[in-house]
């Protein structure tokens, strides 16, 4: 009996979800379309602890990502967690994470070279993606996931189950992805998993293909369609987790702007979707900043008071911006390359952490496992050798730990 109670409850979940959409116009069978017979399906039950989103971010502390790793594209199957150069994922790599201070983990993960012309999620993968984030919750972490490399690159046509594009044109396909896609990991996690669990909608969103991919001009009308769009590609996922039920209904959700930037999160284009939950968005942003110091390459090897001074000012904007008006911050993604200048990124990263923590905000170190400045100049953003189970640069992990201790505003 509870199992057909189970099911009859599903299948009532997606047809709330199809009855929701409403910014195309699409009917519901257009929606979803997915084989719900192969969904992966969450059949546990835990207990959900309430608490309100700024003192929820600030308990996260300190994060950590697994990248290059589950969202790797261009191959599908099991081999893609390997494919761009990753070991497989271990629970004793996540247990030693754990194990040196390490409080969250976001898990980037791509769907679209994981599914069938139907949006049917592989199996096999998603039930891979719930055992790293079991490993983890065991652990007591918190976890993060959610859509990575989906984004299609050019804005007139997306292929059938490829991805979404932030425009007009591209806003039938991409509410179809997404709302099967998270329609799909709703099933997967919800009753199974309390508040240590959160959904983060989109990763850096952006006009992908355009001038504008990496630098956003406002006054364009490329860009005006880009966050108008942008923001009901949020709304999609969003109803998507809230309309599946359960624990989701009250879920933490991470929302992004255009690129995950700070200054798109800052412009008035740029809108958080509405919430049948009260009191559970976050702002997600990304931070290699300032980028002559903690991206660009050759670019600056000291780090300098005008970098703090740069730093400062968009912690400030945040704060008024969002954080004083009680939307908490998650900076999914931060991290100084290595320009085989580490005393320097120490003190960078002491002054990143230590001052983004005074205003609560959580920070997710960004991993590639690119470790070695002197083999070629790029994104060198290794930091934990998950063959080993060590930090390489000590000096880093002491800085990420002693951060949780900042008192905060």
């Amino acid at each position: 009996m509870k199992r057909f109670m189970k099911g009859r409850k599903a299948r009532l979940c997606l047809s709330l979800l199809a009855f929701v959409f409403t910014f195309s116009g699409l009917s519901a069978q257009e929606v979803i379309q997915f084989n719900e017979k192969k969904a992966v399906k969450d059949d546990k039950s835990c207990e959900f602890t309430e608490t309100s989103s700024l003192d929820f971010v600030k308990n996260m502390t300190c994060g950590w990502n697994l990248g290059n790793t589950m969202e790797a594209v261009g191959i599908s199957g099991s081999a893609s967690e390997t494919f761009w150069g990753q070991p497989s994922t271990t629970k004793a790599m996540i247990d030693s994470l754990a194990a040196s201070g390490i409080k969250s983990i976001r898990i980037p993960v791509s769907w679209s070279n994981h599914m069938d012309k139907k949006y049917t999620i592989d199996q096999s993968w998603m039930k891979r993606v719930k055992q790293i984030v079991d490993w983890a919750i065991e652990d007591g972490m918190y976890v993060i996931i959610n859509t990575h490399h989906d984004n299609w690159e050019n804005g007139n046509k997306i292929p059938t189950a490829k991805g979404y594009y932030p425009n007009q044109a591209c806003f039938e396909e991409s509410e179809r992805f997404l709302t099967n896609v998270w329609t799909q990991i709703s099933l997967a996690f919800n009753n199974g998993y309390d508040q240590h669990l959160i959904f983060e909608t989109l990763n850096e969103p952006r006009l992908r293909g355009t001038s504008q991919e990496w630098w956003n001009n406002r006054g364009t009308d490329t860009y005006k369609e880009g966050a108008e769009y942008l923001n009901k590609l949020n709304q999609v996922c969003l109803d998507a987790i809230r309309k599946s039920g359960g624990n989701n209904a009250k879920r933490f959700v991470m929302i992004p702007g255009l690129r995950a930037a700070v200054d798109s999160a800052l412009a008035p284009e740029f809108s958080l979707p509405q919430d049948s939950a009260e009191d559970k968005l976050i702002l997600s942003v990304h931070m290699y900043d300032p980028q002559d110091f903690a991206l660009n390459t050759p670019g600056a090897k000291k780090f300098v008071q005008a970098h703090k001074d740069a730093l400062n000012r968009s912690f400030d904007s945040l704060y008024e911006a969002y954080i004083s008006k009680g939307i908490p911050v998650v900076i999914g993604e931060y991290g100084a390359t290595n320009k085989d200048n580490l005393e320097e990124r120490v003190k960078w990263t002491n002054f990143f952490l230590e001052e983004s923590r005074k205003y609560g905000i959580t920070a997710c170190l960004w991993d590639n496992g690119g470790f070695d400045a002197s083999t070629s100049q790029g994104e060198k953003y290794g930091f934990f050798d998950r063959r080993a189970l060590k930090w390489v640069f000590p000096e880093i992990i002491d800085a990420i730990v002693k951060s949780t201790n900042s008192s905060v505003k």
